[in-house]
């Protein structure tokens, strides 16, 4: 049975089921923009999952037709919140960076795999979002768009460094300088997104391989994305050394021994995380 967990604001919605954390962005009138109630509860549900024994894979959406339109536009006239406009420009920064560091920096930081199912736009720290997942599926409906062009900002939650590793430094430029609009198909051909399926499938199809994730070994999927995260930052030597150490650790799991004796038993194996 699905466990209903509670995060402080029906801005965010979250439950646990066959040990997917489905963690559902729910603000469909503002398109799911970035709050000061939904944040905050993201950032917690992103830590509190990402810790859970009986959370084995994060699966990240939005309620209605989009995904999350980043940072709430009408908070940045006139209605900004007064304690942040008395802040000094250094307290600005410090207070941004902390934010940052608790919403994507953690969710990259997460040992277990994270999925972004893009019901529709994923635009500016939305896509951010959406980026510092592990894997992106799209409905056939859905666009992205770096989008801070058009309100003259220059970008935060680390989407610059994201979209570089994502698509390469020249599609990241343009994408950036430009702000355009790309459909899920473009999205998908220059490696923004994983995989396109229609509309009405999409919930299905994420919820489908976020359980087939969660049903997995544990342990060998956190060393599979220490090894691919230091595959961005390490020479391959260091790198290829530290694969090494981490496979041989895997070999003197219990997980390790059921996959081997249920592939001797023509059979699906159970895996514990031990």
């Amino acid at each position: 049975m699905p466990t209903t967990i509670d995060t402080g604001t029906d801005e965010l919605l979250c439950e646990i089921r066959d040990r997917v954390a489905i963690i559902t962005l729910n603000r469909p009138e503002a398109r799911n923009a970035m709050s000061d109630r939904l944040t905050p509860a993201l950032r917690t549900m992103i830590r509190t999952c990402g810790e859970n024994p009986d959370v084995g894979v994060l699966l990240l959406t939005g309620a209605g037709t989009a995904f999350c339109a980043g940072g709430d536009v009408k908070g940045m006239g006139a209605h900004r919140d007064p304690k942040r406009l008395a802040m000094s420009q250094e307290d600005k920064i410090a207070d941004l960076q902390e934010r940052q560091r608790l919403l994507t920096g953690a969710l990259v930081s997460v040992r277990k795999p994270t999925i972004a199912a893009l019901p529709g736009p994923a635009v500016g720290a939305g896509l951010a979002l959406a980026m510092a997942c592990d894997i992106r599926i799209a409905a056939e409906s859905a666009f992205v768009s770096t989008g801070y062009l058009r309100v003259g900002l220059s970008g935060d939650y680390g989407i610059a460094w994201l979209l570089t590793r994502l698509v390469g430094t020249a599609r990241a430029r343009e994408l950036m300088f430009t702000a355009e609009k790309v459909d899920a198909r473009r999205a998908e051909a220059i490696g923004l997104v994983n995989r396109v399926v229609p509309d009405a499938k999409l919930q299905d199809e994420a919820f489908t391989m976020a359980k087939a994730m969660a049903e997995g070994p544990s342990i060998a999927l956190r060393y599979m994305k220490d090894n691919l995260d230091e595959a961005l930052a390490f020479d391959f030597s260091t790198a290829r050394d530290h694969e090494a150490e981490r496979l041989v650790r895997t070999t003197m799991t219990a997980d390790h021994r059921e996959a081997v004796q249920a592939f001797i038993d023509k059979r699906k194996p159970v895996f514990a995380g031990k």
